[in-house]
């Protein structure tokens, strides 16, 4: 479980990314975190494993409060905490086999971790992870030789190496065709049950937060001001969220153009689009 109280991000200049957010997370929760830009939405799930350090407040990660860690103690909640980035943060010149192993770096000592020597039950993992995520037969391959869609794959198969309790995700979609975009929500959504992980997923995309997880917080000038199941987060109430926009025209105008990308593409076999 996680426990955020009284979240208060304030950078020198007086700006305040975060005001007094206070949320609790269950084990196995998919959680959509909402809102425009400048919201706070990576400032929050930054703060989580102190990526961005919190100005007030209190996180904890079942009995551990992350707030009042040291170095060292920071470095072994972190095994818990697996992110995804929006960028994929691989390095392009190992294959896919290296960048997902290196999810177990923080598990090893110093002269292991650094000749990178991995024992066989974590290659055995990373094998079978990589099957998990649709890329097996791809752990030669480099990572600057792969899709978007399959770079995610990896990263996401990486965050599954730390054996983590939390995953934190920003923004897995933002760089992916719709039909792709799908697919990985679907898969952080499948591995999230099948694994009995609690996930934040920051996200622009409100139907797909709709549409594939469990609860929606939206955040607005770094306040929470939505915290409620995809079913209550209506047309009228996204105005909240966003700004008082015609939400209902605003989703049937993406919903044909995410229709015309899928069709324009001409590709409906998986593997072009993985």
């Amino acid at each position: 479980m996680l426990e955020i109280k009284g979240l208060l991000k304030r950078y020198p200049d007086g700006f305040e990314a975060l005001k007094d957010v206070t949320v609790t997370i269950g084990d196995g929760e998919l959680v959509a975190l909402i809102g425009p830009s400048g919201a706070g939405k990576s400032t929050l799930i930054r703060c989580v494993n102190r990526l961005v350090e919190p100005t007030q407040g209190s996180i904890k990660l079942g009995d551990t409060e992350i707030t009042s860690l040291n170095r060292a103690g920071l470095r072994k909640a972190r095994r818990r905490m697996a992110m995804i980035f929006q960028s994929y943060a691989l390095v392009d010149r190992l294959t896919v086999m290296e960048n997902v192993l290196s999810g177990r770096l923080g598990y090893l000592g110093f002269w292991p971790s650094l000749l990178r020597k991995f024992p066989q039950k974590d290659i055995d993992r990373a094998f079978a992870l990589l099957e998990e995520v649709g890329l097996e037969g791809l752990h030669d391959r480099r990572a600057d030789a792969l899709s978007g869609g399959q770079q995610q794959r990896v990263g996401i198969a990486r965050a599954l190496m730390q054996e983590p309790d939390l995953l934190l995700v920003d923004e897995p979609t933002a760089s992916l065709d719709p039909r792709t975009a799908r697919q990985v929500m679907q898969l952080l959504a499948d591995l999230c049950a099948e694994h009995g992980l609690a996930a934040i997923i920051n996200i622009h995309d409100v139907p797909l937060a709709r549409e594939y997880t469990d609860r929606i917080l939206g955040l607005n000038a770094g306040k929470l001001v939505f915290d409620g199941p995809p079913e209550e987060l209506t047309d009228e109430v996204l105005p909240e969220i966003y700004g008082g926009e015609d939400w209902s025209k605003k989703e049937e105008d993406k919903k044909k153009d995410d229709d015309k990308d899928i069709r324009s593409s001409g590709q409906f076999v998986v593997e072009e689009i993985l």
